[in-house]
């Protein structure tokens, strides 16, 4: 079988609680953490996208509060696979859940949502690019180009 590449959009959320925390989830598909993400499907801006993957993770809706960035270098957006290798363009946003998360959700995404301290982020992080926490803090920078 031929091992093919694609480059693909893709979307990204931060989201932080009243305490400042960030929300990650724990993805069932390589059992680590990770800001909300997924694939931009066809006929989908990348809003709606990030907005439609928010609520397929969390089970809430969300409204976005700004632009981060645009993410593109091979070496954090780059990912592996079997049969085929994707380098993801990847446009992260910050967003706010109109509602609170339940208690112990999870689904068929997600095994575990949790909001953690910019200091005591987990070690087991899925492939992600370096900056992504400090550019999320960041509001003096418009949007990151990376």
């Amino acid at each position: 079988m031929d091992h093919t590449t694609q480059i693909l959009p893709a979307v990204a959320a931060v989201i932080f609680n009243e305490a400042g925390e960030v929300l990650l989830q724990k993805r069932k598909d390589v059992e680590k953490w990770c800001v909300i993400s997924g694939h931009v499907e066809f006929g989908e801006t990348v809003e709606q996208a990030v907005l439609r993957e928010i609520e397929e993770e969390t089970g809430k809706k969300a409204s976005i509060i700004r632009l981060i960035g645009v993410y593109s270098s091979p070496g954090s957006q780059t990912y592996f696979y079997r049969e085929k290798t994707i380098q993801y363009v990847t446009t992260y946003f910050e967003a706010v859940l109109d509602s609170e998360i339940e208690k112990g959700f999870k689904n068929q995404e997600t095994v575990e949502l949790k909001y953690f301290h910019s200091d005591h982020i987990p070690a087991d992080l899925a492939l992600i690019n370096p900056n992504w926490l400090k550019d999320a803090l960041d509001r003096t920078v418009p949007a990151f180009v990376r």
